[in-house]
């Protein structure tokens, strides 16, 4: 039998069992579709329901975003224009709109027609609101005339106000699972990179220089003084960092790192300081900061001295009280943390060139730690060309088992401007191209590259062909950590500059 929305004692009855019915929803279902369906379901109890529908606002693009309830079935969700449309004009105005005959409407003409065809003849939209804000509307449809009479609206308005609760409800729910997930996968994504860097694992060398280096590490890691640590890329500094931590009373907290160089400056102070929800444009939800997931453990700063000048005193005041904002935010977040910070750079001439804030550089320059370059530490060449075959032969499953005396002693010869890290990529490419027990070492390249300039080069010269093969050996990559600009310790820009001004050109270092 038909509902009659309209009998007496009986029909009140059943609207306050639908109204008992909802109530449940509200607290048990956080999905905006599946609340539409039951939602219908129980409004054809007390109504003649051939349609239903929620429009929901987007902020981000000032649109609603309609879903249909159309016999028992729920529709993907399309978007709505505010203007000229029946949910806009609720949405905007706050107000119920009811046609009791939509075939003889002659508003909102475009909107309706979609209801003509259906053959829907009542029709009714109501706003769904809360106290903090307006949410969107919902809209019933029947194919009888004058559906929904005066009597009805006050069910109907209650009915809107549990859809609003239940719709808040929904997007709070939402809104803490997507900052659990995403608080988990930064962690996640963390640990993963902490594993990934820590199986370059110990520090291998025994020179006196390198030996220096580890007493410093082995005096200021109980502290919790911060440090600066300084010396040519590729040289290890990341390395020292990590075993500063582990040595540290903030062993056990987490490492965060974060690379000033690569990330965009407008990105910089977000991925610092993190930001609230609707800080800026595409800031669709809360975000954590390396500043608050280092928390009782330790920041890794590397290349500090590409810091904006304009993010400096943020930093400062960090370093000096132990609190910030994140970007959006009105709540101040304490936090405890040990910094190290490192550079390539000379930040004393930065602070000269007015590039660096001076009261940033005397903070962070309380113990300068200073990482030799490979070519300052020669002795550990064939140490380190050891480890590394070692460590690329197991993961490439092959069983090099020997190092030619040529190729040992061309290689401890070889001034290795890219430090480290240029002889572990290497004997990395020597791994891959080897295919018995002796390690294949290419020893034209490596002579060609040994025989430096020519006694007549001059210093343009020189600089030209160091960048082009930095630029061979990164494929062509200017930017990023592994790029050729911070393998030449200069900025992106400053490498473009350089490379259009010596009039290098891609089919010079590219194949």
């Amino acid at each position: 039998m038909v509902p009659d929305s309209h009998f007496g004692v009986d029909g009140d009855l059943r609207r306050y069992e639908v109204l008992l019915q909802l109530t449940d929803l509200v607290v048990r279902h956080y999905d905006a579709g599946e609340l539409l369906s039951r939602t219908a379901e129980c409004l054809r109890e007390v109504f003649r329901l051939e349609i239903a529908g929620f429009s929901l606002h987007d902020p981000t693009k000032n649109i609603l975003r309609f879903q249909v309830w159309e016999g028992g079935r729920v529709d993907e969700p399309t978007e709505l224009p505010i203007e000229d449309t029946t949910a806009g004009w609720v949405w905007q105005n706050q107000r119920p709109l009811v046609f009791p005959d939509v075939q003889q409407e002659d508003r909102f003409l475009t909107c309706l027609s979609v209801f003509k065809k259906k053959g829907i003849r009542s029709f009714c939209v109501l706003p769904v609101t809360t106290k903090q804000r307006r949410i969107g509307t919902l809209a019933l449809g029947s194919i009888q005339g004058d559906g929904y009479g005066e009597n009805d609206m006050q069910l109907l308005h209650g009915v809107a106000d549990l859809v609003a609760l239940a719709l808040e409800n929904a997007e709070a729910h939402r809104e803490i699972a997507e900052l659990t997930r995403r608080q988990k996968a930064e962690k996640f994504y963390l640990q993963d990179e902490i594993h990934a860097t820590f199986d370059f694992g110990e520090i291998v060398g025994e020179s006196p220089t390198l030996k220096r280096v580890l007493a410093q590490v082995q005096t200021v890691a109980p502290s919790d003084a911060t440090v600066l640590i300084l010396g040519e890329t590729g040289t290890g500094k990341e390395l020292i960092a990590r075993a500063i931590h582990r040595m540290s009373s903030r062993k056990e907290g987490s490492f965060i790192k974060l690379n000033c160089a690569a990330i965009p400056t407008g990105l910089l102070e977000s991925e610092l300081f993190g930001h609230e929800k609707g800080a800026f444009t595409g800031a669709i939800s809360q975000k954590i900061g390396r500043l608050e997931l280092a928390d009782k453990g330790t920041l890794f700063l590397d290349e500090v001295g590409d810091i904006p000048l304009e993010l400096q005193p943020k930093l400062l005041r960090v370093l000096q009280d132990q609190e910030f904002e994140r970007l959006g935010g009105i709540r101040t977040i304490k936090v405890n943390l040990r910094l190290i910070a490192a550079t390539n750079k000379d930040l004393s001439q930065s602070v000269a060139a007015r590039e660096f804030r001076s009261d940033l550089f005397y903070r962070i320059h309380v113990f300068p730690v200073r990482m030799p370059a490979l070519r300052d530490r020669a002795s550990d060449i064939s140490l380190l060309v050891r480890y590394f075959v070692q460590r690329f032969a197991r993961r490439m499953n092959k069983p090099i088992e020997a190092i030619p005396a040529e190729a040992m002693r061309a290689l401890e010869s070889w001034q290795w401007p890219g430090n480290v890290r240029e002889l572990e990529n290497f004997i990395e490419r020597c791994v891959i191209v080897s295919d018995g027990a002796v390690l294949k070492v290419p020893m034209a390249e490596l002579k060609a590259e040994h025989q430096g300039p020519h006694p007549d080069s001059t210093l343009e010269s020189v600089e030209r062909e160091y960048i082009l093969r930095v630029l061979r050996e990164t494929g062509g990559v200017i930017a990023g950590v592994q790029g050729a600009a911070a393998r030449l310790g200069m900025k992106r820009t400053t490498l473009q500059s350089r490379i259009q001004k010596m009039g290098i050109t891609r089919d010079e270092y590219q194949n």
